[in-house]
């Protein structure tokens, strides 16, 4: 796992902006549903400047644009919307 990142040099941007991004050693090709798209530790964010950064929270990095679509690691996990429902609090 990298080391924890450092807090960004710009007040407004979110801290996930100083992580780094993820190598191709962890990241494999995919070419099935199981992509970084559809995993639970898929997010994203804004930075100041309102671009959307998409990470990994599970690898503390971030993610190429494009790559959320074509790549996975190991720990890849299904979204618990898939297993539990869209709203398993109202149940």
């Amino acid at each position: 796992m990298p080391p924890v990142a450092q807090e960004p040099a710009c007040p407004g941007e979110p801290p996930q902006a100083a992580w780094p991004f993820l190598a191709d050693p962890l990241l494999r090709r995919s070419r099935s549903g199981r992509v970084c798209l559809t995993c639970q530790w898929f997010g994203h964010v804004a930075d100041a400047e309102a671009i959307p950064l998409l990470l990994c929270e599970r690898h503390r990095g971030l993610l190429s644009h494009g790559e959320h679509l074509s790549r996975r690691c190991p720990a890849w996990t299904p979204r618990l919307e898939r297993q539990q429902g869209w709203c398993p609090e109202a149940g």
